[in-house]
């Protein structure tokens, strides 16, 4: 395993799902001096959230584990729409206010970048041009008859 296997893409969805992760430990809303965290209000937002963080760390997984680029392909592709669905259930978990509360805090905003991150980066994954994780073949020269 090598570092410099991780390209922009598998990084940007890596750091992504590290923020995810953050953001289900610090308190979401507020209400009446008491804080509220992901796991108060669970709901399908959760559920899409840590799907997207799931299949960001199996895009950084698979770069790490394959020596070809078929399976951390085809992950990208199926993190892209999970990504976007994650996506679009953090915009509207940052609008709403559940329970009564009256202001979103930080690990709400954590999430939707979490989530910005981790679509982007996994389309940048599919977009990238991977160099080949084997030497190239060197064919002997015959003396000329």
């Amino acid at each position: 395993m090598n570092l410099r296997w991780l390209r922009s893409g598998e990084l940007l969805a890596g750091a992504g799902a590290v923020l995810v992760i953050v953001s289900l430990l610090e308190p979401w809303y507020e209400r009446a001096g008491l804080q509220l965290d992901a796991w108060d209000t669970f709901g399908p937002t959760i559920a899409l959230l840590l799907a997207a963080t799931c299949a960001a760390l199996a895009l950084v997984a698979s770069t790490f584990a394959e020596r070809t680029v078929a399976l951390p392909v085809s992950i990208a592709v199926w993190c892209v729409p999970i990504g976007l669905a994650a996506l679009i259930a953090a915009v509207v978990r940052v609008f709403e206010r559940p329970e009564h509360a009256t202001s979103a805090c930080v690990g709400a905003f954590l999430a939707l970048a979490g989530a910005v991150a981790i679509t982007l980066g996994a389309w940048l994954a599919l977009r990238d041009e991977r160099p080949s994780r084997y030497d190239p073949m060197r064919a002997e020269l015959r003396p000329p008859p």
